[in-house]
């Protein structure tokens, strides 16, 4: 394992980032673990080094956290970075359990606390842009929840770079915390974030910790199966993004003709072209299958050439923004 600062905040986090998605009730999604299988993989996720885990309560309502909380619980909590997010609907019967009110914000941390077996979130992120509420207010009760000890750091994840431009501008101006990462869509099917930014990120030193780093499987395998996987055939998600539009099918062929040419696998030219990109800290990786969390970190030891690197961005054409539903 290698590890990396994250962002400006000091902390010490593994370049992969297990990603908690995939865990929780297969009832929430088909292709999720349940408890047992996913405690297996978190538990060999520490054997081989990583550190670092981003979950939210969105996922599995709940029972990505509750599964993450009971397998840390039995290793030293301390030596652990948990991430988790707040934004999107955890009962369709509540409305204060969404968005980004103070209300919805203080009472789904609390919720998400008790499910992780915490006291303190290392990094509390917002999953989205609230449209409803006034970010000003949003940053205040995120001010809060760091000086109630509730949280260490805060996070961001997809929005447009003018919006989260703002709001690091409105704590700046209020002496609030601001925002130290950004989880942002980024890969080598989706590379709309080098346009604005990550080029803001890298100016104010925010950790960038991309979600989706293979394109939901996309940069994984042959573009004509694409949907060969229980994901891949019903991740609604993965079928609306662009992946496959502009140069998509294009990039992809010179990922599995690299891959071949180096006797590796597809997954791991995609992850290792984003460890080669310095203003990344760790992608998040999520999966649900042991043998595919090892490739990732083997990825590590891949070293991509600029003319290789140049080679798989060539075919690349700007598509449609996707991700900040």
């Amino acid at each position: 394992m290698e590890y990396t600062t994250l962002g400006d905040t000091g902390t010490t986090v593994s370049k992969v980032c297990l990603g908690c998605m995939s865990f929780g009730d297969p009832d929430w999604r088909e292709w999720v673990l349940g408890p047992e299988a996913g405690q297996e993989l978190i538990d060999r996720a520490i054997e081989l080094g990583v550190n670092f885990f981003d979950t939210a309560n969105l996922y599995s309502l709940g029972g990505s956290e509750r599964v993450l909380g009971d397998a840390l619980a039995e290793y030293d909590r301390d030596k652990f970075v948990v991430a988790s997010k707040v934004f999107h609907p955890m009962d369709e019967e509540d409305p204060n359990s969404q968005g980004l009110s103070r209300k919805a914000v203080e009472q789904e941390l609390d919720n998400s606390l008790d499910r992780l077996g915490m006291d303190t979130l290392d990094l509390l992120q917002i999953h989205r842009w609230d449209y409803d509420t006034p970010i000003e207010r949003t940053m205040r009760t995120l001010d809060a929840a760091v000086d109630r000890g509730k949280t260490r750091y805060l996070g961001a994840s997809s929005m447009w770079a003018h919006q989260f431009a703002e709001a690091q501008h409105i704590a700046d101006r209020e002496g609030l915390t601001p925002f130290s990462t950004m989880q942002n869509h980024y890969n080598l099917l989706y590379r709309e974030e080098e346009r604005e930014m990550l080029p803001l990120c890298d100016e104010q030193n925010v950790g960038v910790i991309p979600w989706s780093p293979l394109a939901r499987g996309r940069l994984a395998r042959p573009h004509e199966e694409a949907q060969a996987t229980t994901r891949g055939e019903t991740d609604q998600h993965a079928i609306r993004h662009p992946y496959l539009e502009g140069g998509g099918p294009d990039v992809n062929e010179r990922v599995e003709e690299l891959a071949a040419e180096k006797g590796v696998k597809m997954a791991q030219i995609g992850l290792a072209w984003l460890f080669e990109k310095e203003i990344v800290d760790a992608p998040i990786v999520g999966t649900t299958s042991v043998e595919h969390l090892e490739d990732a970190v083997e990825a590590l030891s891949i070293d991509l050439s600029d003319s290789e690197v140049e080679y798989l961005e060539e075919p690349y054409r700007p598509v449609r923004v996707a991700g900040h539903e």
